[in-house]
């Protein structure tokens, strides 16, 4: 099985990226933090996070796909991140605690399920040694609407079974926007099933682990505000929304669009006079034009500070972060797969690329970068703790997606096994794999039908997917039962 490639070394200058300028002046650097080549300051403490190797070529998508786009290019050639930095990602040293309880089964049933796991050891130990990865839209539902073979599928590994056991899985999605907590509850409501925050990971998750190192950041996309409650608790000191800029000074976006509902949750202050350590792109742009400008305006400020214009920007910039770079992604809609963060990080590379002549040193988080399944192994091994009492990583994890380009791709670098569904971004024909980025388990109609080729891969082909209550554990057959 490929991985990832770390061989490239630390700090190196790639093709495509832009060299240091030797005569440029280097600012003093903050304690736990280290330059790039061209001098900007990012996270390389460490001593409070986990870091994971960033790997890859350095040359922007915008320049791969400005003549020549496409909405499916092959990742065979190019199995590494789409990051820009020979240096490392900050990811948390723990999961955020839950806040939701698990329902539990009837007491009754809960003793005859742990009689049966008694009797079958073996059976138990290969259930413990397998974990799910869930991608969500598309996989799991489609926007608000839950896929009914979704909730099947959860139902069963929530203890659903033959032995009664909860088989380990974890939700790995690209989506974002709102808090954990807030999605969890909203999932748990769609899905029928109580989702944790403890099993859950979207895309801007692991970037709580920035806030060790930006002070003041500006934080783009999502619903409203909801984004700076995001940083906010992550821990983020001060966070200013595109919205609160507008509303200190309106001319910023000629054409960007700005509400009284706007108004009345705007935090404007003088910030011409802040200067903005780092850009956090959490979700999809709701307002393409105001975020574009005060990105654009602030990648080629001075030193983060508005109004302002470096005469060097490759050696005076602030970095930007992209929570993830799915380039579409699946919906309600029942045409082809529509546009998402990754189409937008491209523009910004692009802008970016008009106005200098260079590349866009940028840093991009979720599926398929390795940070993401390195903070998964984490939350993993955590959740087997609140379900099993052991802290540690099942043997045989399976990747259940709808996207080639990142749940595959990236399960298969980091070793996992991959599912594709036919339920989301994914189109194929039955049965037939994606050329370019194959699932190495197989394709499946939905969720569900993955989720039983594996169980049976692992449990045998005689496990049964659902909880008999007439179980006589003592008898080894059916029988009288105190569960009815």
């Amino acid at each position: 099985m490929s991985r990832f490639d770390d061989s490239a070394p630390q700090g190196a200058t790639r093709p495509g990226m832009p060299r240091t300028n030797s005569a440029a002046p280097q600012r003093p650097t903050r304690p736990g933090m280290s330059r790039t080549a061209s001098g900007m300051l990012i996270p390389g403490d460490a001593g409070k996070v986990v870091e994971v190797p960033v790997s890859g070529s350095s040359i922007s998508d915008a320049a791969a796909l400005m003549h020549n786009l496409s909405l499916s290019p092959s990742m065979k050639e190019r199995r590494s991140s789409r990051n820009s930095f020979g240096t490392s990602l900050p990811i948390p040293r723990s999961p955020r605690q839950s806040r939701l309880g698990l329902k539990r089964p009837a007491l009754s049933q809960d003793i005859l399920a742990s009689q049966v796991q008694d009797m079958s050891k073996e059976k138990v130990e290969a259930a413990k040694n397998m974990a799910f990865a869930f991608d969500i839209d598309g996989v799991l539902a489609h926007g608000t609407e839950p896929i009914q073979e979704a909730r099947q599928a959860l139902k069963m590994l929530n203890g659903d079974n033959e032995l009664g056991i909860k088989i380990p899985y974890i939700l790995l999605t690209n989506g974002g926007g709102k808090t954990e907590e807030a999605r969890c509850k909203q999932l748990s409501e769609i899905l029928e099933a109580p989702i944790s925050t403890q099993q859950f990971i979207q895309s801007h998750t692991p970037m709580q682990a920035l806030a060790e190192y930006y002070e003041t950041v500006l934080v783009c996309g999502g619903e409203g505000y909801k984004v700076r409650e995001v940083a906010e608790t992550y821990g983020f000191k001060h966070v200013v929304h595109p919205k609160d800029i507008m509303a200190w000074d309106p001319t910023i976006s000629p054409w960007g669009t700005f509400s009284e509902e706007d108004r009345a949750d705007a935090k404007p202050r003088d910030f011409s006079k802040m200067k903005f350590d780092a850009i956090l792109v959490f979700a999809d742009s709701r307002d393409y034009a105001t975020d574009f400008q005060i990105i654009i305006d602030l990648l080629l400020s001075d030193n983060g500070k508005l109004l302002t214009r470096a005469e060097d920007p490759e050696n005076s910039g602030i970095p930007i972060y992209f929570s993830q770079g799915d380039f579409v992604f699946a919906t309600a809609h029942k045409g082809p797969a529509r546009l998402t963060q990754g189409a937008f990080r491209i523009a910004i590379e692009a802008q970016y690329k008009a106005a200098t002549g260079v590349e866009l040193e940028r840093i991009v988080y979720g599926k398929p970068e390795r940070a993401t399944y390195t903070y998964a192994d984490e939350v993993l091994k955590n959740w087997m703790e609140e379900i099993h009492n052991e802290n540690r990583l099942p043997k045989n994890v399976y990747m259940i997606g709808d996207n080639p380009q990142s749940d595959i791709v990236g399960g298969n670098m980091y070793g996992w096994n991959t599912c594709l569904v036919r339920t989301g971004v994914y189109q194929g024909k039955e049965g037939e794999n994606d050329t370019n980025n194959p699932a190495n388990f197989g394709v499946f109609d939905h969720v569900m039908d993955a989720v039983k080729a594996a169980v049976r891969k692992e449990l045998g082909h005689d496990f049964e997917f659902k909880w008999n209550p007439k179980v006589n554990p003592v008898l080894g057959t059916e029988g009288s039962s105190a569960v009815e």
